[in-house]
């Protein structure tokens, strides 16, 4: 099992050096097709006071800047492709309502694995690329590049984040390309507290089985929240003291039991990426 289309979200010209390369990287490794994928978004409409009509002359500005960006992405994307010698394909669409827009939805369901920058906070434009989405949409996995992360790297150690779920199945799975390939998988099941059971315990000693007969270099541990910590926290100390390349994760869910033990960890992780990150659900 290998991936062998890549979706590339390239949002901004920042990011799209930052996507391309990382793209280009994996897309070597598993003789992947990479597509990139545009959206042209005009994100406000300025109003002329007092009767807020829109301004014809400000809207017209903001779509030559909309159009001379995605025209920048797009030279910058194709000569990426072009040096690399990789097979590739370009998609832009105009929308008004960024990612969402079922045309880019419907590209991002044709991929094995979509891949976005991480949105720099500092940086208004960057939150154009709507993972939350592309996640609840497409129905694939989505691999996130912290955006302090500035050239690719080897995936050599991946942790996995466990609590027995349907969507830690399933990101589980779909990251199977990159587990295979690892030097060491840890999976990792967060309690609440010191004297909380680990309910996906046997469930996560069986994936851990599972993995293995892949080939998979997996083991399966426990950890539990001390004082005021939180699951979020718990894994960052992980990530970073066993320096881990990826971590892979389910995104999200509608049981109120888990938004209420770990729901938020997804959210909180995402604004302090260290690692790549895989989600899915």
């Amino acid at each position: 099992m290998s991936y062998k289309t890549i979706v590339t979200v390239l949002d901004n010209p920042d990011n799209t050096r930052i996507a391309a390369d990382f793209a280009a990287d994996i897309a070597k490794e598993h003789g992947a097709r990479i597509v990139g994928l545009h959206a042209e978004v005009v994100s406000t409409v300025p109003l002329v006071a007092p009767m807020e009509i829109p301004d014809p002359v400000a809207v017209q500005a903001l779509q030559e800047v909309v159009h001379n960006q995605a025209i920048e992405i797009e030279r910058l994307f194709r000569s990426k492709m072009e040096q690399t010698g990789l097979d590739y394909e370009w998609h832009s669409f105009a929308s008004t309502v960024g990612y969402g827009t079922e045309p880019l939805v419907e590209t991002a369901r044709s991929a094995d694995l979509l891949l976005a920058v991480q949105p720099n906070p500092s940086k208004y434009s960057d939150t154009q690329v709507d993972v939350e989405t592309f996640l609840f949409d497409s129905g694939r996995p989505v691999l996130l590049i912290p955006y302090i992360l500035k050239e690719p790297k080897p995936i050599r150690r991946i942790l996995i984040a466990w609590n027995g779920s349907r969507e830690a199945a399933r990101a589980t799975f779909d990251a199977l390309p990159f587990l295979k390939a690892a030097d060491s998988v840890e999976i990792l099941s967060v309690s609440t507290s010191e004297k909380e059971t680990h309910p996906s315990k046997e469930s996560g000693v069986q994936i851990a089985a599972a993995l293995t007969r892949h080939g998979v270099r997996a083991k399966f541990e426990t950890a539990a929240c001390s004082g005021k910590s939180t699951p979020s926290q718990v894994i960052e100390n992980r990530l970073a003291d066993d320096s881990i390349d990826l971590l892979v994760m389910g995104a999200y869910t509608h049981s109120w039991l888990w938004q209420m033990i770990f729901g938020g960890t997804t959210r909180t992780l995402l604004q302090s990426m260290t690692a790549m990150t895989l989600l899915a659900r």
